[in-house]
């Protein structure tokens, strides 16, 4: 969805859209790791586009010194970055919007915490599937998908009784 508005603006507008930069499935939180913005960089720095066009700060990076650090990075090649929700990025940008996306992040990561406390708290799986258990699959009363109920696999839960059963008769994990 990014790219199709974004798309659509650099339409609008008459530039040729020449590359397009993903970091799909990874987290917004740092640039380090992030192959999409360390391509986007090196492409800037080799003049090969005049400016970057993205939806909105946030979706290039919510860390403050990576977003002041993009930002210096592009500017010294020649290149501004352009946003639909705030439009040219400048410094004054840089520092309130950096602010609060790392605001944001905080807020989430305790919301998020919260969360998952209370759905172990009500008995019910903080996320993922661990091996020896099984989805439980079933509709509350109002007809909607119940999350987060496990149950036990009576396959994978005998292998799993196996190795503790060899671990107690003192055989090793590599074993």
């Amino acid at each position: 969805d990014q790219f199709r508005i974004c798309r659509e603006q650099a339409k609008r507008e008459g530039w040729k859209v020449v590359a397009c930069y993903k970091d799909a499935g990874i987290s917004g939180s740092s640039m380090i790791l992030r192959p999409g913005i360390q391509m986007l960089l090196q492409d800037a720095q080799e003049g090969q586009f005049d400016l970057v066009l993205a939806e909105a700060l946030d979706r290039v990076s919510r860390d403050q010194a990576d977003v002041a650090t993009l930002f210096k990075h592009l500017k010294f090649a020649g290149v501004p970055i352009i946003t639909r929700a705030e439009g040219e990025i400048t410094e004054l940008h840089v520092g309130l919007k950096g602010t609060m996306n790392a605001l944001f992040l905080k807020d989430l990561a305790a919301k998020t915490h919260r969360g998952l406390r209370g759905r172990v708290e009500d008995g019910k799986s903080g996320g993922g599937l661990c091996y020896g258990y099984k989805v439980v699959k079933k509709l509350d009363h109002r007809g909607e998908l119940v999350r987060g109920d496990r149950e036990i696999d009576v396959y994978e839960a005998e292998v799993v009784r196996r190795i503790f059963r060899e671990f107690a008769a003192g055989i090793g994990p590599r074993t």
